[in-house]
């Protein structure tokens, strides 16, 4: 049932005019305005919010018992600022989900954010702010260049402590996630899919509709197409980011996460122990198809090192090779998914 209607008298079903949501048109033939990416930015921002409200938080709980002993204190503060415990948090922190993206291009980036929208999105928190926290953000709003550096000082900080440790391990469930989505859609369609993302998610003809608390947008997306980005971290509902000039995006639940999601980085050096830590990693890296440059990239190797230990692994059975044009594509095998574990 679409999120706007709600079950009325003698079985009929009305209009909810009191019921919000982003709806985004994308057109019900193009297939390929849908992409999936992946955010380090607004991971880093639920976990903050996590660390802020963890009680809420219960599939976290084994993260925050990992990570809380290594917090970075001052720079946790200065991130939830601006960040907070719910709602609105600045555009500037979250690039447009992507598949490539990785947590240093997004803090190089975050480093290069126009001053203009830094101003622009802290006036958005400081409207949503009250007593100390609102005086803050004004402060920042004075000195935005300081400002955005201090953040960008303060985002890198707080994911050394609580994301890096622990980042393989979110790429690969994200990644199993989008393996799912992509194959519920080429069994049964752009709507079979959509509909599965989250309760609160619906296809309706050629929009996606997103049931929000406080928000109501319709979101033109032809031309532009829409970002489906899983979350980790993001467990308690679907977020959305609408305005230009970012990528119309939604961001919701990995499926079926539970609480024990945070042991897979046991299984990894485990892994490591029977494998070897090179070819270990190099099958960690492989969270979607990759040629050996991009694995060497990804595994912070040479890349002959990551071709001998990619070669390894096919032999092995835990890694398959397929050529695509003048490139070659690593993929694990399901073996090599089995020998990993996901959480």
């Amino acid at each position: 049932m679409p999120p706007h209607w709600r079950p009325g008298a003698a079985g009929l079903y009305c209009f909810d005019m009191d019921r919000k949501s982003a709806r985004f048109h994308i057109g019900a033939d193009d297939v390929s305005a849908i992409r999936f990416g992946v955010s380090p930015g607004h991971e880093l921002a639920h976990a903050v919010r996590i660390l802020l409200n963890p009680q809420r938080h219960p599939l976290q709980w084994g993260w925050l018992r990992s990570v809380k002993p290594s917090v970075p204190g001052p720079a946790l503060d200065r991130l939830a600022a601006v960040v907070r415990r719910e709602g609105y948090f600045p555009d500037f922190l979250t690039a447009a989900p992507s598949w490539d993206m990785t947590p240093r291009d997004e803090v190089e980036r975050l480093r290069g954010v126009a001053l203009d929208a830094v101003r622009f999105d802290l006036n958005k928190v400081l409207v949503r702010s009250e007593g100390r926290a609102r005086d803050l953000v004004a402060r920042m709003i004075e000195r935005p260049g300081r400002t955005r550096d201090m953040l960008a000082d303060a985002w890198e900080q707080v994911w050394e402590a609580t994301m890096a440790p622990h980042w393989p391990q979110v790429r690969r469930l994200m990644g199993a996630d989008i393996d799912l989505r992509m194959r519920r859609m080429g069994a049964g369609g752009v709507g079979a899919m959509v509909s599965t993302l989250h309760e609160t998610v619906s296809w309706n003809r050629d929009t996606i509709e997103v049931a929000l608390r406080l928000h109501d947008e319709d979101v033109r997306c032809e031309g532009s197409g829409v970002v489906l980005a899983p979350s980790v971290m993001g467990t308690a509902r679907c977020a959305v980011l609408t305005e230009p000039p970012v990528q119309p995006s939604l961001f919701y639940p990995v499926d079926g996460l539970s609480e024990t999601w945070i042991h897979g980085a046991a299984a990894e050096a485990a892994l490591g122990e029977l494998l070897g830590a090179g070819r270990a990693r190099v099958l960690a890296c492989l969270d979607g198809p990759r040629t050996t440059s991009e694995t060497g990239q990804a595994c912070a190797m040479a890349v002959s090192t990551a071709s001998h230990h990619l070669a390894v692994l096919h032999r092995s059975g835990l890694v398959h090779a397929r050529r695509e044009g003048n490139r070659v594509l690593h993929t694990r095998t399901p073996l090599g998914e089995a020998l990993l574990g996901r959480g």
